[in-house]
């Protein structure tokens, strides 16, 4: 990561912490209200081969034991209903803000992978964690439709985890490496724009 790019990182988690604050607080209560604790939800997701890290997000699912893989068709039923709402306009993805603060991730980069993923891919995924992970990026907004799509129609984890690992990965590693190749900040903020402009009209 440039000096540049993490001093853009920094100003606007920064901007964006100050501006949210409160707002943040009123939905942590709203949330409190209507599905209890706990109120986030913590994973295991890779910046590198053997970079490990914990993303956080809002918990917009009931509560199951410990699980591994993406989410498909076969976890469509514990969504809840607020966790629907702050999914449509990723308003889950907020507390992300502070995995920006620590360096874990990028406001624009790769999706951070699950652990199962990078072992099983680990030279592609050696070359697309070149790029700090990113809360969006332009794999999250050319593929992120078409990705939930596939996986929607999945009924089984076995199945989910076949679909992502056959068809999601290598599109989106590809999608990551153009990226990787045209970096500017200038493409980061037109990116970073795209995802407010895209949440906002849902």
């Amino acid at each position: 990561m440039t000096p540049g790019k993490r001093a853009l990182d920094i100003t606007l988690a920064l901007l964006l912490a100050a501006v949210l604050a409160l707002p943040f607080g009123l939905l942590l209560l709203l949330l409190w209200w209507r599905e209890g604790r706990p109120l986030f939800y913590v994973s295991e997701r890779m910046r590198g081969i053997d970079q490990p890290f914990w993303l956080w997000k809002l918990r917009t699912m009931t509560v199951v034991p410990p699980e591994q893989g993406v989410s498909g068709g076969d976890k469509r039923a514990r969504i809840t209903r607020t966790g629907a709402v702050l999914r449509r306009y990723r308003l889950d993805e907020v507390p992300q803000l502070w995995n920006v603060l620590k360096g874990d991730m990028s406001f624009v980069g790769p999706r951070p992978p699950l652990r199962l993923y990078v072992e099983r891919f680990p030279d592609l995924y050696a070359e697309v964690l070149k790029n700090r992970p990113g809360v969006t990026g332009l794999a999250t907004l050319t593929f992120h439709r078409h990705e939930e799509r596939l996986l929607a129609a999945c009924v089984t984890p076995e199945e989910t985890d076949a679909v992502y690992a056959r068809r999601c990965v290598p599109r989106k590693a590809r999608i990551d490496l153009i990226y990787q190749r045209h970096w500017t900040i200038l493409w980061d903020l037109r990116l970073m724009l795209e995802t407010i402009k895209r949440a906002l009209n849902k």
